[in-house]
């Protein structure tokens, strides 16, 4: 099954990533909301991808996400998903917080699908009162 899910990261510290093809980015420490979609062979096992970065059991990177992820002051905190839903775009534009310029938006027309978010308590409130479902798996 796939659909379009949240993920609520904390940075602990400042960084500045060199991100793919974006080049360096810097971050303030703080929480960011990443609103990704898993309508692919595998669906949700994206998710689960995204926790094996998190976590320092997988290298490869293929998203702007997965440089985020796998630097070693970040924490994925929360996963929001949105079963069979493609609501990728209308998300990100609606849940709290400021685009990180271009980030995570190369395939569509949106200015980014990363928010640097005012708290992970927010940023939870807001994907499940739009009718997402937290993900208790870890």
């Amino acid at each position: 099954m796939g659909g379009t899910y949240v993920l609520v990261i904390d940075l602990a510290r400042a960084a500045t990533l060199d991100v793919g093809a974006l080049g360096a980015c810097a971050f303030p420490a703080g929480t960011y909301a990443y609103v990704g979609s898993a309508f692919g062979p595998g669906g949700f096992a994206r998710v689960d991808r995204h926790r094996e970065l998190a976590a320092g059991e997988r290298e490869t990177r293929h998203w702007h996400i997965d440089y985020l992820l796998g630097h070693p002051e970040t924490t994925l905190e929360s996963v929001i998903r949105f079963p069979d839903a493609d609501r990728e775009c209308e998300l990100v534009a609606s849940l709290p917080g400021d685009h990180v310029p271009d980030f995570g938006a190369s395939d569509c027309g949106c200015e980014a699908h990363l928010l640097e978010s005012p708290g992970a308590d927010v940023v939870c409130e807001a994907a499940t009162d739009a009718g997402g479902v937290v993900d208790a798996s870890r």
